[in-house]
């Protein structure tokens, strides 16, 4: 049976709905054959200069790549170019040459990877040093770097591969230290890990099978983010259990009853919780923008089965192993605690009744909720303003190490020729062939710096291609933001010219990238009102409560922003990150609201079932005392999950783990223990409005409150 790793598809289209970039790329795929493929600029250079034998080393090699060609492979034929030819084509400075090669446009980038490594392998045998290994440091030496789109994705998908397995390994050593650390027993270290590794080879085959079949996309990113998020939340919803378990077996002697009495209080918030999760991922499939429409499947389908086995398998091995889970530290009961002394010939001592910081938490909370809110409004809101100053960038290069071969490569391009030659734009045209001038028109545009000859198709002649050297670097935000500028300048030269011009198309990597900006930005503002509109829905349900849903859902939002924010001051100020991938901000809100969710409403259901049996304010005491452990231990586990996501030498991945386990932190540490108890503190029984049976309760048991004091 297939497993995930092995159907990952990093070809799976960007954009699910046609966009002018795609529809350009379309054209020139049909119309333009000599387009076809994904290019390679091997970029050589030397510091002291190319000399004569470095060019006829590069010479041979071309020629044995002629002679021994390696299949899927176009390469220009240098060897036949006289040397002072030759020469004419290397930087001015007499340091650089780039030889373009061209890969079938169907290779897949592994296949792209392996028709490299064949070429490296013939480059040594031709070279006295290998080029490709060799350091741009070394004055003396001649190197080679692989950069263009085929250098680039072969980076990248290297960048993630390479990741896989130490990703595994550090997130589950980081879920077992805390484990051992929260609770200093090795067998219940142990069972959440269990059940998350359980579920993950469930998860694994049915991924397969679903991308074998073409039933679903993913690459290797989600897979990434979907292993951490397994591990993270998985262990959340085990804690959840295990906490109410490990108080029971202190309360009865039974282990079944105490398990019953656990899985009774706390399945409920655990199954609302997964299930708030589960639709807000759900939510992705909305999104056209390709990388976060498949993370919906995966991470959802990854929460439910984790979920699932937190009501199912964690509780049977609990129930199997008893008090067992907990040794060398055994939860027992008063009289079992007397018996096992006796028994071992030892004193009882009196337990300490001081109070911990969770009942101090919770009793400030509750008679002092407007300092507590005020002081958390305050400290989260100047986070939140500086989410303000945030920087975003589409440029994938920017996101990979500065000594991976695709970007040292491009480097050396900028600075030797013009960087927009790495990734020239593309003009088409479909009109009556009387658009005359416009190479002149595009030539006199303040950012082009060359325009090449216009190129018609045999096949149909009114389809006219212009290729575009911008005069800056394509992949930055400054290139972008001409395109639509670049798009109408074309559209009104041809209106003015009088040609029967029938439509436009920008296409090429900077054209690429203006089209996923706009994507993200559409796919924002249709799927973060749904996934609170959705998360309002199942508060709504649950609770029956509109006030405390419309509370609940604020603070979230309130602490993504403060995380955006405080995330950008870590990044920016204390890293120097120039900006981070523009699409981080929505991948970011949908895990630290629906994550963010899942702690306020443990919280809520234990204020909300106290609030039935004693006055508002002392449930509110007892419920922040109840679940501050647990949620704090779960918030902690969480965010050291998604922090490993920065040791990872991804800036994608690097970034989007800083800011999410921020927000998970801000959750965990003030959220959750100050502002959200201080307002339900606040609102007093209108928290619980409309529910007129509730409000009345609540009155009813502070009256009786007041008498009693």
């Amino acid at each position: 049976m297939p497993q995930a790793n092995s159907q990952k598809n990093e070809r799976a289209d960007i954009f699910l709905e046609e966009t002018d970039s795609t529809k350009a790329n379309e054209i020139i795929d049909r119309e333009f054959s000599t387009n076809k493929g994904t290019p390679a600029l091997l970029t050589w250079y030397k510091a002291s200069r190319l000399s004569d034998d470095d060019l006829a080393s590069i010479q041979g090699l071309t020629k044995k790549l002629t002679d021994q060609p390696i299949k899927g492979t176009i390469v220009p034929p240098f060897h036949n170019i006289s040397l002072p030819v030759l020469k004419s084509q290397v930087s001015k400075d007499g340091t650089t040459l780039v030889l373009p090669i061209v890969f079938d446009k169907n290779l897949e980038t592994a296949e792209i990877s392996a028709r490299l490594a064949e070429m490296k392998k013939t480059a040594k045998s031709i070279f006295p040093k290998d080029p490709f290994r060799m350091s741009l440091k070394d004055e003396e030496s001649l190197v080679v770097r692989v950069t263009g789109p085929a250098g680039v994705a072969v980076d990248a998908t290297e960048l993630f591969s390479q990741g896989d397995l130490s990703l595994l390994i550090g997130t589950v050593m980081i879920v077992l230290l805390f484990l051992l650390i929260i609770y200093r027993s090795p067998i219940l270290a142990l069972i959440p890990l269990v059940g998350v590794g359980m579920a993950y080879m469930l998860i694994s085959p049915i991924l397969g099978v679903l991308g074998s079949e073409g039933v679903i996309d993913y690459d290797a990113q989600a897979i990434s983010i979907m292993t951490v998020l397994l591990f993270g939340a998985g262990t959340d919803y085990c804690l959840f259990l295990i906490a109410q378990y490990r108080k029971n077996l202190r309360e009865v002697e039974d282990k079944f009853t105490a398990i019953r009495r656990a899985f009774s209080l706390s399945s409920g918030a655990i199954f609302m919780s997964g299930l708030t999760v589960v639709a807000s991922l759900l939510v992705l499939l909305a999104a056209n923008y390709g990388s976060v429409h498949r993370f919906a499947i995966p991470f959802s389908l990854a929460i439910l089965i984790m979920m699932a086995a937190s009501l199912s398998l964690i509780p049977a091995l609990l129930s199997i192993l008893g008090r067992t889970s907990f040794y060398p530290f055994v939860p027992r009961t008063e009289e079992m605690t007397v018996k096992w002394a006796a028994k071992k010939g030892k004193v009882v001592k009196a337990p300490k009744n001081k109070a911990n910081l969770g009942e101090y938490v919770g009793k400030v909370v509750s008679y002092k909720p407007w300092r507590v809110a005020a002081i958390t409004l305050v400290i989260l809101g100047i986070f939140a303003l500086f989410s303000t100053k945030m920087e975003t960038t589409y440029d994938t290069l920017s996101s990979f190490p500065k000594d991976m071969p695709s970007r040292e490569g491009f480097d050396l391009l900028s600075k030797k020729f013009n960087p927009g030659e790495l990734a020239p734009v593309s003009v088409i045209v479909k009109g009556n062939g009387s658009e005359a001038n416009l190479k002149e028109k595009l030539e006199n545009l303040p950012y082009v710096a060359v325009v090449s000859n216009p190129e018609k198709e045999e096949k149909d002649t009114s389809i006219v291609k212009y290729e575009l050297a911008l005069n800056i670097n394509p992949y930055s935000n400054e290139a972008m933001a001409h395109i639509p500028e670049l798009k109408k300048e074309v559209q009104s030269f041809i209106k003015k010219s009088g040609s029967d011009v029938r439509d436009v198309w920008i296409g090429g990597m900077t054209a690429e990238q203006y089209d996923t900006s706009q994507t993200t930005k559409a796919d924002s503002s249709l799927v973060i009102p749904l996934i609170i509109g959705l998360i309002a829905i199942l508060l709504l349900l649950y609770l029956r409560s509109i006030t405390a849903t419309v509370y609940l859902i604020a603070t979230v939002l309130l602490s993504y922003f403060s995380a955006l924010g405080l995330g950008w001051i870590i990044l920016h100020y204390g890293f120097g990150v120039e900006a981070i991938q523009g699409f981080i901000p929505l991948y970011a809100f949908v895990f630290i609201v629906a994550l963010g969710e899942d702690y306020n409403i443990f919280m809520i259901s234990s204020i909300w079932r106290k609030s039935k049996e004693m006055p508002l304010k002392r449930a509110i005491k007892e419920g922040v005392s109840e679940t501050g452990g647990v949620i704090t231990s779960a918030g902690i586990i969480l965010a050291a999950t998604f922090t490993v996501l920065t040791t990872l030498p991804i800036q994608v991945l690097v970034h989007f783990g800083t800011i999410t386990a921020i927000g998970i932190l801000l959750d965990t540490f003030i959220v959750r223990p100050f502002l959200v108890p201080a307002l339900t503190s606040i609102f007093g029984q209108w928290a619980f409005w409309p529910s007129k049976k509730r409000m009345d309760e609540v009155r009813i048991l502070k009256e009786k409150e007041v008498i009693r004091n």
